[in-house]
């Protein structure tokens, strides 16, 4: 297989993951996106949230389920 076949293989496969994502986010824990260390500011006329912790701890469950699959 060559590098391009592969890599429309492997960004379908992350559309079909985020399709997933998003069809299931309504029955995601609730906790997910509201963990210490996430900004959230609020003002009159403003609003800016930042799930900086959120991301992290997605960001090391993809990369441990990755390791396992490369072993």
């Amino acid at each position: 297989m060559n590098g391009l076949g592969r890599a429309m293989i492997i960004m379908g496969l992350l559309l079909v993951a985020a399709g997933l994502m998003v069809s299931f986010a309504p029955k995601l824990p609730s906790w997910l996106g509201r963990l210490p260390g996430d900004i959230s500011i609020k003002r009159e006329n403003f609003s800016f949230y930042f799930p900086v912790v959120t991301c992290l701890v997605i960001t090391a469950i993809l990369s441990f389920l990755l390791w396992l699959l490369r072993r």
